[in-house]
């Protein structure tokens, strides 16, 4: 991992419990692979504890490690640094993912729950005219009591965002055509149809990881099915929505969004979209940050804990899922 990451990641606690469950130099970090020092390193390895800005694992990597059989990632893709040759080595793979799934779960509940509320316009405007306003004539459809949440893709985040809404009165909907209406249901969502999921939802959240036919999906034919006056959330990944379609409906004024993701990921300097005032950009922080770090480590540790003991792992990665994760 890079030594940014493991500096956040990996503090002296988790270093020590390391130590604790393997023979490891707590203090050695590999942002390259291919140096002398890593590969002495990897000529004993059995396993690798991985982070952001994990080079590749590739067949020259693997050359250089004959014993490694596993690798644990402290973050959640791993698409990243686990290659065709790790699956054909027979390595298995973990994946911090669900920790890393609170957080930016935690998120888009709290911005669901605020564009429902109408929190940021009547901000705006009460910064604005600063006077005594008739909140509910100025935004009659005000609130979250039975306002319906679209959540597009059952992923890790989606499902734990449909549980998060379970306590609220909202009416939830879940497009995804890997999950039965059966299964839907069992989450605690009404299955639907893409385009119904559009036209239907007060808020519509994209949890849809990016794969290449996903690429641009949610674009103006879908966009232009949100009522107006409707909020699009994004915390996926920015390339899943067609950024010139949504900057023109935002620009319009017609709908609302909240993106924690944008194409290119920092936007051009003079895009329109930074002046919106019905848009709410966030620099990618919907994820693990500052202490919500340490939810990584402590998951890693734990499937390392279980490795050491010859356990299978609880958050393993499977190369026949790969085609559906982030």
């Amino acid at each position: 991992m890079a030594h940014r990451t493991a500096e956040q990641v990996l503090d002296p606690d988790v270093r020590a419990r390391l130590a604790a469950l393997t023979d490891i130099d707590p203090e050695l970090v590999l942002d390259d692979l291919t140096t002398p020092a890593a590969h002495r390193a990897l000529a004993d390895a059995e396993l690798l504890v991985t982070g952001w800005g994990c080079p590749r694992i590739d067949v020259a990597v693997l050359d250089a490690a004959p014993r490694l059989r596993a690798v644990v990632h402290t973050a959640g893709t791993v698409r990243h640094h686990i290659t065709a040759a790790c699956w054909e080595r027979g390595l298995t793979v973990s994946s911090a993912a669900a920790a890393n799934a609170v957080p930016v779960a935690e998120y888009t509940l709290a911005m669901i729950l605020l564009a429902n509320k109408r929190v940021l316009d009547t901000a705006r405007t009460y910064r604005t005219e600063r006077r005594r306003i008739d909140w509910n004539a100025r935004h009659p459809d005000a609130g979250n009591y039975r306002r319906t949440v679209g959540i597009l893709s059952a992923s890790v985040i989606g499902r734990r965002v449909i549980d998060l809404l379970r306590p609220h009165d909202l009416n939830v909907l879940l497009h995804d055509p890997f999950v039965t209406d059966t299964e839907a249901r069992d989450l605690g969502a009404e299955p639907v149809s893409l385009p119904d999921l559009f036209t239907v939802s007060d808020v519509l959240s994209v949890h849809t990881p990016l794969l290449p036919e996903t690429r641009g999906l949610v674009g103006r034919e879908l966009l232009g099915r949100l009522r107006t006056g409707a909020t699009l959330i994004n915390t996926a990944r920015g390339a899943v929505v067609d950024q010139t379609a949504l900057t023109g409906e935002v620009v319009s004024g017609r709908i609302n969004a909240v993106l924690d993701v944008t194409e290119p990921e920092v936007l051009p300097a003079d895009s329109p979209l930074w002046d919106c005032p019905n848009v709410l950009i966030t620099p990618h922080i919907a994820g693990s940050k500052g202490g919500e770090l340490r939810r990584l480590a402590d998951l890693a540790l734990t499937e390392i804990e279980s490795y050491a003991l010859g356990r299978p792992f609880a958050h393993p990665v499977r190369p026949e899922h790969l085609a559906r994760l982030a």
